[in-house]
């Protein structure tokens, strides 16, 4: 049946620049170490900042829920999916981040969509950082809110952004934590003046920056410690956290307006018990076991200042994500496939993810490796990295 040539002509066009890539199949648990095409590779592509996600004390809360609760919920919170632990973890959640609620969605990208596309009409600006994460585009792309784009971390553009749209009713500036392509911290004090300055609302993605940043990786925000300043704080469940979902902190009167208004939390299924469970205890190992973010970040000063050393190129990256610059998609894909015959799994990322001259193969270390796993990893690095030409 004819009908998707022109997806085919997409593809073949991706294969000629080397950029197809088939999904890679994990067979075993995600830790410091997997098994891939039964071979065992040290992983520095995964987003499990912490280990949480075979933490015995969240398998253990997983599986006590699965037996109290049964696999699922049956339903979306607002007719008959709202269980006590899922309001429970979501008054843990609030106080952990220092608002007055929270309400968790299905995935971070969710919650970004279903904030910005609720929240906002056209009487609305939103004024947002050409980095973004694209579940932030995708949710500035459903809003009939007017939109302005500022310089990546420029203050300058941003204030001239805020001059210029004094006119509307709010005014709603976006930021990503912690960008996820290259590892550096939003500007957040700036930020957070200029919007005080200026009567504008602020909202910060903390994806990357929950479990990493901050009194026991409370964020970004708690990082520069500007709780109560921020308006909107917007994270996921399945980085650091180590299992699934997004969510929303701030103000209760935001939250019980998401309840009534985001499409993704009135239409969709809530979260299975498991996994609300093993969230809920993921927030109990952040209180009680910081020296998880110590590790993390003692493996991170250590993987990172071995690859400057070598002449890597790692951008402006200031946390665990290290991105290994090198320019060309395809050369990025090479460096990635060769480090998998070395032993070391390092996903290449090119355009449109990143701009097709800054194609990178980008590394996340975690608590769990070891001194000798990241050593062998920068050894992987060395070889290819000369090999290719790239040192």
């Amino acid at each position: 049946m004819k009908g998707f040539e022109y997806l085919e002509k997409e593809l073949d066009e991706l294969k000629e620049q080397g950029l197809f890539r088939p999904l890679t199949e994990l067979e075993s648990e995600q830790s410091s170490k997997v098994v891939i095409d039964g071979k065992e590779v040290i992983q520095l592509s995964s987003n499990n900042y912490l280990g949480l996600t075979t933490h015995p004390r969240m398998r253990r809360a997983a599986m006590e829920a699965i037996e109290k609760y049964g696999a699922g919920t049956g339903s979306v919170r607002t007719i008959a999916g709202t269980f006590t632990i899922h309001e429970a973890f979501e008054k843990k959640l609030a106080e952990f981040k220092h608002t007055e609620a929270a309400l968790v969605f299905q995935s971070g990208f969710t919650a970004n969509v279903g904030v910005i596309s609720s929240i906002l009409t056209d009487k609305d600006v939103v004024i947002s950082d050409e980095l973004n994460h694209a579940s932030i585009i995708d949710g500035i792309r459903l809003t009939k809110a007017a939109r302005r784009i500022y310089k990546h971390a420029d203050m300058d553009d941003l204030k001239k952004a805020l001059e210029e749209t004094q006119d509307y009713r709010t005014r709603l500036v976006v930021t990503d934590g912690v960008f996820s392509m290259d590892g550096d911290i939003a500007p957040l004090p700036e930020i957070v003046e200029l919007c005080e300055k200026y009567n504008a609302l602020v909202m910060v993605d903390d994806a990357h920056a929950s479990g990493v940043l901050g009194r026991n990786g409370r964020g970004s925000v708690d990082h520069f410690d500007l709780n109560g300043r921020v308006h909107i704080q917007v994270g996921t469940l399945s980085k650091a956290i180590g299992v699934l979902g997004g969510y929303v902190a701030g103000d209760r009167v935001l939250i019980d307006y998401l309840i009534h208004r985001a499409r993704p939390f009135l239409f969709s299924t809530s979260h299975p018990p498991a996994v609300t469970e093993a969230c809920s205890a993921a927030i109990d190992v952040l209180l009680e076991e910081p020296e998880l973010i110590e590790k993390l970040w003692d493996n991170t000063r250590f993987f990172k200042k071995g690859l400057n050393d070598m002449g890597f190129d790692t951008g402006k990256s200031e946390t665990p994500v290290t991105p290994v610059i090198v320019g060309e998609g395809s050369l990025a894909m090479k460096l990635s496939d060769r480090l998998l015959e070395l032993g070391v799994f390092a996903q290449g990322i090119g355009y449109p993810t990143v701009p097709a001259d800054k194609s990178r193969v980008r590394t996340i270390v975690t608590a769990t490796h070891s001194r000798e796993e990241l050593q062998q990893a920068l050894d992987a690095f060395e070889k290819a990295g000369k090999e290719l030409g790239i040192i």
